[in-house]
């Protein structure tokens, strides 16, 4: 293996788990005066971990919060500078006790509730969260400290590096999905969807929209004791910019971490601000919400980063990007097509054969602290996607093929000369092919999902559910 292509990380898990383990006893001991009982990792797309100290006779708990395996060199001190300035603002976030270097972190008080789902596609698929009563008075009361963030003066985040603070409407609508599309342009993650959704949400800013606030970028994520809200999670996208991008937010999250009825929130949110919400600015922001995080699951594949989720990337590409096309569907007015089935598979003895083989020598892989069972799921689930990848590779770029074709009314060869003049094409600012791309590059992204699943579109997995529409209530259902 040559140098530029070697993994820069290639120190022994264990080792690399000791170490962190003594870093964050020593920490604990040094800023808190503790000793350290357990440390349990937990199951996110960072590094975190639940830390459980005693104090003379006093048993207590921190959460440590680490880095995202590709966050820039200073997204997580700006996260944890972004919760004091909360905190002193009076937003119920947890306290931050301070910085860590070794591992890189920061550490935070922990929240003693039952812990929320993880929000990860690959855990929400096999185990779908419910709603209970109890939650849901949680969910509107959230409503209400959301409200209370939006309402922290702007000034009180001007110390904190990294924070822009844009004042024309196109700047507070575009410049945190500029930002991540020029990352995703820079590591070659941008594609055909990804292309036309840029150029649609440069093409539709809200010009209406030019009052600039204090938004959590990711909205909708808190931690609950019974109806209450116990603490507000989760900053590292926070920015100044439109409210509705966080009402927007709940849009993309659900159902892997379920909203409940997110039409009933935005009421209770117009209660709680004395604002009327405008339903199709929020279906703007949630094509922006998705953008930004669709190309941030694929920046998050890079095979080389150690702790990196490649198969959560894979998950998230598909049912987030496909989702964002039924945002613009909706304030379109457009019908998508959801009738398409797989083929049958085209079975290719050695990639049939050589990832089967991996995908039960993986199962019988040992597991330990350094590599828990859920990270060897993750693992068995890469060649079982490849598996099907092989499988369905020609129906694929056949019907792809097709669909550019019929939009561009010309035939290509090969996907990857389709893609080039695909993206070329809708660079150009077209508008009047807009329906047409939004429906192929619909239909693109529904068979990715499939290929990812394995099936057709299955209404009963959460990895296929449709966005949820906002601009109508939704028909009864037949009796």
């Amino acid at each position: 293996m040559s140098a530029h292509t070697r993994p820069p990380d290639t120190q022994d898990q264990e080792a690399f788990e000791a170490e962190q383990h003594r870093g964050i006893t020593e920490w604990v001991a040094t800023h808190l005066g503790g000793k350290v009982r357990a440390i349990e990792r937990l199951e996110r797309w960072r590094p975190c971990w639940k830390v459980t100290y005693t104090d003379g006779d006093e048993t207590d708990a921190i959460f440590v919060r680490g880095n995202r395996p590709i966050a820039g060199k200073h997204a997580l001190r700006f996260e944890m500078e972004v919760m004091q300035a909360l905190e002193a603002n009076g937003i119920r976030v947890p306290h931050i006790h301070g910085w860590m270097d070794s591992p890189k972190a920061f550490v935070m008080d922990w929240v003693d509730t039952e812990d929320r789902a993880p929000g990860m596609l690959h855990t929400a698929i096999e185990n779908p969260t419910t709603m209970s009563d109890e939650r849901w008075q949680a969910m509107l009361h959230y409503m209400d400290h959301l409200a209370e963030v939006h309402a922290v003066p702007v000034d009180a985040f001007t110390h904190i590096r990294g924070l822009s603070f844009p004042e024309t409407a196109r700047d507070i609508a575009l410049e945190q999905t500029e930002r991540m599309y020029g990352y995703g342009a820079k590591t070659g993650n941008i594609d055909p969807p990804l292309e036309f959704l840029q150029t649609w949400l440069r093409r539709n800013v809200p010009e209406h929209r030019t009052e600039a606030r204090f938004v959590t970028g990711d909205a909708g994520q808190f931690m609950a004791a019974g109806t209450e809200v116990a603490a507000l999670l989760d900053f590292e996208i926070a920015a100044i910019g439109d409210t509705h991008w966080d009402l927007a937010c709940f849009r993309g999250r659900h159902p892997y971490e379920n909203m409940g009825d997110i039409p009933a929130l935005y009421r209770r949110y117009a209660e709680a601000t004395g604002v009327e919400v405008d339903l199709r600015v929020v279906g703007y922001h949630t094509v922006n919400f998705m953008q930004l995080s669709s190309i941030a699951a694929r920046t998050f594949m890079n095979p080389e980063i150690r702790g990196a989720n490649w198969i959560e990337g894979i998950l998230e590409y598909g049912s987030i990007t496909r989702r964002a096309f039924e945002a613009i569907a909706e304030l379109m007015g457009l019908e998508l097509d959801y009738g398409l089935h797989l083929p049958e598979p085209d079975v290719r003895t050695f990639e049939d054969s050589g990832l089967r083989k991996l995908l039960v020598d993986i199962e019988r892989l040992p597991t330990s602290s350094a590599f828990e069972p859920w990270e060897r799921d993750l693992l068995g689930a890469i060649p079982n996607f490849l598996l099907n990848h092989a499988r369905y590779r020609d129906w694929f770029e056949a019907e792809t093929l097709a669909d550019v074709g019929r939009v561009m009314g010309r035939s290509f060869d090969d996907l990857a000369s389709a893609d080039a003049a695909a993206m070329e094409a809708i660079s150009k600012d077209d508008p009047a092919r807009d329906a047409a791309w939004v429906q192929a590059l619909h239909r693109r992204i529904l068979r990715f999902s499939m290929i990812a699943a394995g099936t057709d579109p299955d209404e009963k997995n959460p990895f296929f559910h449709r966005l949820d529409p906002i601009l109508r209530e939704p028909a009864a259902p037949p009796v």
